[in-house]
């Protein structure tokens, strides 16, 4: 079992960065994949990042390749979003997610078995 808690989210103006923590405990943490979503209001949940449990490979998004980047420590039990360049449009509460271990990054909500609660980032035009 993991438990997972997001942090760092807020208000940003457009063209600013945040990064995002997810702090995880449990002693599995570190042979999980694991990945972030985002879900605007009125959206369904989408894919935005994810890493394999070593770190070796990341996979993000078309929306945000080139501006946000997954790294993962183990030894801390953390996960990262580093999120540059921010737009409006990426306003959504985005979520940490656990997946089983894989050297494929799982794009589906479904495949991932656990989930922060969600920290908020708003981006101001």
């Amino acid at each position: 079992q993991v438990q997972l808690v997001e942090s760092g989210g807020g208000l940003v103006q457009a063209g600013g960065s945040l990064r995002l923590s997810c702090a995880a405990s449990g002693r599995t943490f570190s042979v999980n994949n694991m990945g972030w979503f985002r879900q605007a209001p009125g959206k369904e949940r989408e894919f935005v990042a994810g890493i394999t449990w070593r770190g070796g490979t990341t996979y993000v998004a078309d929306s945000v390749k080139g501006r946000f980047t997954i790294s993962r420590d183990n030894n801390k039990n953390m996960v990262y979003l580093q999120m540059n360049s921010l737009e409006p449009e990426d306003t959504a509460v985005y979520f940490c997610a656990g997946d089983r271990p894989s050297h494929i990054i799982e794009a589906r909500a479904s495949e991932y078995d656990y989930w922060g609660h969600g920290t908020q980032v708003t981006v101001s035009s």
